[in-house]
């Protein structure tokens, strides 16, 4: 029986896990890596559905690259039992198929970028206070997102801040109080105040400084207990406006 080709291998070990290794003769290996791959993808869904916008969210995020590291190394151990199995080796050719295992960029690139645009949305206070401000910002509040009260008030300050199109270019928001679970942000109308400097202190210089006019908002946020679907409390939280504070 002629020796499967191992630029061949390479390319089905790319597809799916163990599909390289059944042409040479390993199909107990190949069967054993295809439940492997559903197994490990539908743990990393799991993983990422329950804590991914929570204070664990590297778990996840985690897992996914080392889903992607042992894509790579089964097809590059069925590639080298190919070449094994070769009853000479012939001189590499100008295109070598292991560059194949290049495409495996794509779903690492896809991944490493991709998941942020969902992971870490509430893993601290500061994240979840910039999901707020941005929403609000763009006047993209929505009722089933946020507490009645603080929708309510952050109505009210964007109406003090009147209409124009750069209202909200003064207003900063910075948490004043974290312990135990619990943290309280507040909103500022601010302006800002040239004040003298000195570098190392010898030269002589300036900077400007933000100065609080008026408080608009005070927001309180929560922990709450993340439990991964089907149960299991790992310790993560996820952090949540609860109430204006006012």
């Amino acid at each position: 029986m002629t020796a499967p080709d191992p630029g061949r291998v390479l390319r089905r070990a790319l597809v799916a896990w163990g599909w390289g290794h059944l042409p040479i003769g390993q199909a107990a290996v190949g069967r054993a890596l295809l439940v492997a791959e559903a197994v490990a993808l539908l743990l990393v869904t799991w993983l990422t559905y329950g804590l991914a916008d929570s204070s664990a969210y590297l778990v996840p995020f985690l897992a996914g690259i080392g889903f992607l590291v042992a894509w790579g190394a089964q097809a590059i151990h069925a590639y080298r039992a190919a070449q094994a199995a070769q009853p000479a080796r012939p001189p590499t050719p100008e295109r070598s198929p292991a560059t194949a295992i290049g495409w495996l960029c794509l779903p690492l690139l896809v991944w490493g970028t991709g998941f942020w645009l969902i992971g870490a949305h509430a893993a601290t206070p500061a994240a979840a206070l910039d999901r707020f401000v941005s929403a609000w910002t763009s006047d993209q509040l929505e009722s089933a997102d946020w507490p009645a009260n603080v929708l309510a008030a952050a109505e009210d300050a964007a109406d003090r801040l009147g209409s124009g199109p750069d209202r909200f270019r003064d207003v900063r928001f910075r948490i004043v109080r974290e312990r135990d679970g619990r943290a309280l942000a507040v909103g500022e109308a601010i302006h800002y105040e040239r004040r003298p400097t000195r570098l190392f202190a010898i030269f002589p210089g300036s900077e400007l400084v933000p100065v609080a006019d008026e408080r608009l908002l005070s927001l309180e946020l929560a922990a709450r207990p993340v439990a991964l679907p089907g149960g299991g409390d790992i310790g993560a939280v996820r952090w949540e406006l609860v109430a204006d504070d006012d």
